[in-house]
């Protein structure tokens, strides 16, 4: 008894320290991002702006009020850089790299907070996998703005060039969608890239790269090619992902670029089934998307990547639960399975509180911006989506909105990095015992 009260104070304590560090390092970002240095004019920033800015960059949403490229000095775009690379790896990974460089003891407690930052199976070998998440995040971020380099460079001189490829290879990879092409054309992301294949290809491997989970990169470093040996949650990540990357593509190349020349159309189809997972780039207009399109995007980012990542969103090990818990269902079948293992009940209640938790909030939301700002509820749900998923992408309606829905995405956005399995720990201070005062009685669904 004593152990499983532990175990119900370790998750709020996990929750709470989770939060407040993420709190913490928001509130932070946004005092800096306020002074007069961060930005190029030289004039103050409003709290709510740079809140916003802040909320985002360590949420690694990359929804924006002002343009990165053109408001932000260089201070202040290095201020985002650092908040977006803190909020990719993880404020509790952070900390526990600082106590090890500094020679600290990690406690229990550390231990066990870290295992849920970063959706451990076990607390054992904490420390190491720590570690190992700081120096794939390091290698592969610095191939990614080396492979850059070359072509920003050629664009904006060596040193901006190189400023360049390092700030889009970190915001890659940590899913965050900032972007400082804004100097062309303000909140144009790449689009001036559509057709550059090595800006594509580039920055489709790294989002992927940081929204398949530093897990899968453990089983990917120990295992190699041996796919048998790995994780149960390894191989659905590779399947789902592969699957929400291939099938949504084949319908942006059909139905959306159907008018653009063969070679764009490949890369921009390819582009937009990778970003809303959950990046924030875009390489196309998405305002000229059919609602369709915009309503396929819209559940890719409440999707998201998968768990232990840099990504957000409900994460795609949710939806193989939920679709596998549905065909299990419809065969008649008590269990549900994956690669020959059975799914435990409780994973399937988490993943279905997870999925309504998104749902409700993504609606709910939506609507209030909707009714409060007088749009198409379309758009505001997309927007709403794209904050809770923490993607980034937009209508172009952000930077206009008014205060209380930039409140609403501001919560959308934290919610959606803390994630939604670490809010139910800390709302259940008390696992109810398997008995019941009530009779059973049984209750049709469907």
């Amino acid at each position: 008894m004593q152990q499983t009260n532990r175990s119900r104070h370790r998750h709020i304590t996990s929750f709470q320290v989770i939060s407040l560090g993420f709190l913490s390092v928001i509130l932070l970002g946004s005092l800096l991002l306020m002074l007069p240095i961060a930005t190029k004019s030289g004039q103050y920033t409003s709290f709510l702006d740079a809140l916003f800015t802040a909320t985002s960059a360590v949420c690694v949403t990359g929804l924006v009020i002002k343009d990165t490229a053109t408001y932000w000095s260089l201070f202040g775009q290095g201020v985002i850089l650092l908040l977006i690379q803190i909020g990719g790896m993880g404020i509790i990974t952070i900390a526990i790299a600082i106590a090890v460089v500094s020679g600290r003891k990690i406690g229990l407690m550390q231990r066990s907070t870290m295992q849920e930052a970063i959706s451990a199976p076990t607390v054992g070998g904490i420390v190491r996998r720590t570690q190992f998440i700081i120096r794939t995040t390091i290698f592969i971020e610095i191939i990614g703005a080396v492979l850059l380099a070359p072509v920003f460079c050629r664009d904006f001189g060596f040193w901006k060039g190189i400023w360049y490829s390092l700030f889009h290879s970190i915001s890659a990879f940590c899913n965050a969608g900032f972007d400082l092409i804004g100097i062309r054309t303000p909140f144009s992301s790449l689009t001036s890239y559509s057709v550059q294949p090595i800006v594509n290809l580039v920055i489709m491997m790294l989002i992927v790269a940081g929204g398949i989970g530093f897990l899968t990169w453990e089983d990917i470093k120990n295992h190699k090619w041996h796919l048998k040996k790995y994780r149960m949650q390894s191989k659905v990540i590779f399947m789902v992902t592969g699957i929400l990357i291939f099938l949504p593509a084949l319908y942006f190349f059909y139905f959306e670029f159907s008018n653009v020349p063969l070679t764009e159309r490949v890369w921009v189809s390819l582009f937009q089934s990778v970003t809303p997972r959950t990046a924030g780039f875009n390489t196309a207009d998405l305002t000229l998307f059919s609602e369709v399109g915009q309503m396929l995007i819209i559940m890719l980012m409440l999707i998201g990547g998968s768990p232990g990542s840099t990504a957000g969103g409900m994460k795609t090990t949710t939806l193989a639960v939920l679709v596998s818990s549905a065909l299990s269902v419809f065969r008649k079948k008590e269990h549900t399975h994956f690669f020959g293992r059975q799914i435990p009940d409780g994973t399937i209640r988490n993943a279905a509180t997870i999925f309504l938790m998104y749902i409700v909030l993504f609606l709910v939301g939506g609507m209030v911006i909707s009714s409060t700002e007088d749009i198409p509820l379309m758009t505001a749900l997309f927007e709403t989506a794209s904050a809770i998923g923490t993607v980034g992408l937009s209508l172009g309606i952000t930077p206009d909105l008014g205060l209380v829905s930039h409140i609403i995405l501001i919560c959308l956005m934290f919610f959606g990095r803390v994630g939604g399995l670490t809010l139910i720990f800390a709302t259940i201070s008390e696992k109810k015992p398997n008995g019941s005062k009530y009779p059973q009685e049984k209750i049709t669904v469907g």
